[in-house]
């Protein structure tokens, strides 16, 4: 598709969070604010010629590669959010991304995001086919207090679960989706963690894909409240994820 009339390069759309979305204490779920932030890229992403279906015309796709993201509060159940988003840098293969989550006036949520051109039928990173001259950059305009990092997670572990990929897990690009590793990562902490409200920030690494019926481990560090989260295959880690708790 060409770009759209309506594109600008700051762009914002509206979300009314419903109930499927929410933890039993009325919250969005952390996976389910993934799942917008990623969704809201991407209609970004569509207005300004950079679709998915556009990039499929060279076999290409937009991989998550690394995500921080910095939690105020958590919107609730029948709120409206407010989702906006802009590039900070784009170059051949790579694009960082910013995205805020407001409710009325007040910020809840930033997010920067890196992300990576993967050919489709290579599994390699690729330059970006298509143009994108017409994004204007904000290279000083940043979501959160720090950026993301890459995790370290040469510590001990401990074993938690298996997991064999399924169907369901998969996504239009034919892999697990990056919001799924989140979600079994979390399925494995404590959940009053998670209903009070307690992760206030956390990094996730996407470091190799995973296919359907792939057989992955699930380990966490060792703290009674683990900071340290990773997915395995074949002893090598596919996924790391670094959380960050108030007190």
């Amino acid at each position: 598709m060409p770009v759209s009339s309506n594109f600008t390069s700051e762009f914002s759309k509206d979300w009314e969070i419903n109930f499927v979305q929410c933890y039993p204490n009325g919250q969005l779920k952390h996976t389910e604010l993934c799942n917008l932030l990623q969704l809201t890229a991407g209609f970004h992403a569509e207005l300004g010629g950079l679709s998915f279906s556009d990039m499929q015309e060279f076999h290409q796709a937009w991989v998550l590669s690394r995500m921080r993201v910095e939690v105020t509060d958590l919107p609730k159940w029948r709120e409206v959010v407010t989702m906006r988003t802009w590039i900070v840098e784009m170059k051949d293969s790579r694009s960082v991304r910013a995205l805020e989550l407001y409710v009325g006036d007040k910020k809840l949520v930033g997010a920067l995001t890196f992300w990576v051109v993967l050919n489709t039928e290579l599994r390699k990173p690729q330059a970006l086919a298509l143009p994108f001259k017409h994004f204007e950059f904000f290279p000083e305009k940043l979501p959160t207090k720090q950026s993301f990092e890459k995790i370290n997670f040469n510590v001990d572990f401990r074993f938690m679960k298996s997991k064999l990929i399924l169907l369901s897990d998969l996504d239009i690009v034919n892999h697990a989706n990056n919001v799924k590793y989140l979600e079994w990562c979390l399925d494995c902490i404590n959940p009053k963690l998670i209903l009070k409200n307690k992760i206030q920030a956390f990094d996730m690494n996407f470091l190799r894909e995973l296919h359907l019926n792939d057989e992955v481990e699930i380990k966490a560090s060792k703290e009674e409240h683990p900071t340290l989260l990773t997915v395995t295959k074949n002893s090598k880690t596919c996924f790391a994820l670094k959380l960050e708790y108030s007190s």
